[in-house]
């Protein structure tokens, strides 16, 4: 399945209909590629799960609560963006334990199961959820743990092997309302204070710190006259949106070193298409077929051949399309608001002086003119520390690379942009009449590359923290003393930084 190109607000997940197959419980073969998974990345732990795979090769269904002396159980492991994790005190247990229970008919796999837990339990809905990139869909722990005979519901003494999935929430606010038949007393803790032991262990080991990270990668093809390329998805049942018009795309594999890797991968495999250069566009939410959200990013390419001789392995048939016609398509209204605001961004790129090139504004007859890009900085400075932001490692420029909060110009002054950028980055509020010109740099990375001048700005006052608002370009924000700027660093940041504690409003880098 699919979702890169289903822009989709869960609100507006529609039911899934039952199936046949949505009626039979979780595959055994399903079950044991979770387990096959999870003992590659922990193989000491195959005596603790011996008695789960031959449990997988025996008859009884392993997903039954009948099932001695063992079956599987689900639970979710759910991460805030402060690095806690989610607890229910269990009434029967009486400990405090992650949301979780029996697998049912109609759960589709175990991680359905789990979803279906914490919204029963929790009432946290599929479409609060997202997978992380480190973990997808497979299972941060299984662990094993007896269980006492049950006499009122007529249960010996038995054993549950528990599939842990890790989710994370996609916004900070999410209400929490426990079911209280089963389950009381929610609270969210950090990782080092979870009760279970081996559940404690992988959480602390996980690196997971609460940020969303894109899982799937999308491509937005155009072709530099305004004409965007869609291909027709297949009618056919696990089809996300099946006989909708989409963008090419898909899920990360194992294989992909970086996002860039996945949307070229899919391109080649989907459509034989081989683009030039790949742009990061945006960062879009879809919402997968088990409801959860699915952090996409979206690229841009240009490309201008004959969709008809394209070899298609997936979908009907791919063709170009303007976004004015593309109302009469069934297509997701968010692909089609992608369209339009990557159509909007083309044109303000491309926007030239009224009589075109050459005319009153623009450069005269003969001229070596050449255009230049502006970007804005914001110089933030507290008791002797400036703002940093890290730049996401697979971003198009300075990948995992110290950087000024910046933006390239559009249609607008550089004061608005700086304005516009701090508040969509960062969450801050600049009050223009608070800004400064503080340094100039006018630098060209080599020989024939085009010039870019950046205007740095520095706020006297501002309102609000710092906080990742596009995870896309900036992993984190951080203050550093002036004097000890981290590495690595954009080196033209450094020069700027260095210029405006040096009283020099202007520096040069790069030119001959």
């Amino acid at each position: 399945m699919n979702v890169a190109g289903s822009f989709i607000p869960a609100s507006r997940l529609p039911a899934i209909p039952p199936t046949c197959e949505a009626l039979l419980p979780p595959a055994r073969s399903h079950i044991r590629d979770l387990v096959t998974a999870y003992l590659e990345r922990h193989p000491a732990e195959v005596p603790l799960l011996e008695a789960l795979l031959r449990l997988l090769d025996e008859d009884p269904e392993p997903t039954s609560r009948s099932t001695t002396p063992g079956h599987i159980t689900c639970s979710a492991v759910v991460v805030d963006h402060d690095s806690r994790v989610l607890l229910v005190h269990h009434n029967v247990f009486g400990l405090m334990l992650a949301p979780g229970g029996h697998v049912e008919t109609g759960d589709r796999s175990l991680l359905e199961t789990a979803l279906r837990e914490v919204q029963e339990e929790a009432g946290i809905p599929p479409g609060a959820l997202c997978a992380t990139a480190a973990y997808g869909s497979l299972p941060l722990d299984i662990d094993v743990f007896d269980i006492a005979a049950n006499p009122v519901k007529g249960e010996g003494a038995h054993r549950h092997w528990d599939f842990r999935f890790v989710f994370q929430l996609v916004d900070r606010d999410v209400e929490v309302t426990v079911q209280t038949e089963e389950v009381s007393a929610a609270e969210w803790r950090a990782f080092d204070e979870v009760t279970a032991p081996q559940l404690r262990a992988k959480l602390c080991a996980s690196g997971l710190d609460g940020r969303i990270e894109p899982v799937n990668a999308s491509a937005l093809i155009h072709d530099g006259h305004g004409r965007y390329l869609l291909h027709l998805r297949d009618d056919l049942p696990g089809i996300w949106e099946p006989g909708a018009w989409a963008l090419l795309g898909g899920g990360r594999e194992p294989g992909d070193t970086s996002l860039e890797d996945t949307v070229r991968r899919e391109l080649r495999e989907e459509a034989g298409l081989e683009p030039g250069a790949v742009e990061p566009f945006a960062v879009e939410l879809a919402t997968g077929t088990n409801g959860l959200t699915v952090p996409v990013q979206v690229f841009t390419a240009q490309w201008n051949g004959d969709p008809a001789g394209l070899p298609l392995t997936e979908g009907v048939m791919p063709a170009w399309f303007h976004p004015d016609t593309m109302t009469r398509l069934r297509l997701s209204p968010s692909t089609l608001d992608l369209v339009r605001r990557h159509a909007q961004h083309a044109a303000h790129s491309t926007t030239v002086p009224q009589g075109g090139v050459g005319g009153a504004h623009g450069p005269k007859a003969g001229s070596t003119g050449v255009p230049h890009i502006v970007g804005v900085h914001l110089y933030l400075e507290r008791d002797g520390q400036v703002l940093l932001g890290l730049r996401h490692p697979h971003s198009a420029y300075a990948g995992g690379t110290h950087h000024f909060l910046a933006g390239h110009c559009e249609q607008e002054s550089a004061v608005a942009c700086l304005v516009r950028e701090a508040r969509e980055e960062a969450g801050l509020l600049i009050h223009p009449a608070d800004v400064e010109l503080a340094h100039v740099v006018h630098m060209v990375d080599g020989p024939g590359d085009q010039p870019r001048i950046g205007f740095v700005f520095r706020a006297r006052q501002w309102t609000g923290t710092p906080e990742v608002r596009e995870p896309d370009r900036c992993v984190s924000w951080d203050w550093w003393p002036a004097d000890a700027l981290p590495e690595p660093i954009v080196p033209y940041t450094r020069a700027a930084i260095e210029g405006i504690r040096a009283g020099r409003p202007y520096t040069e880098l790069g030119w001959a």
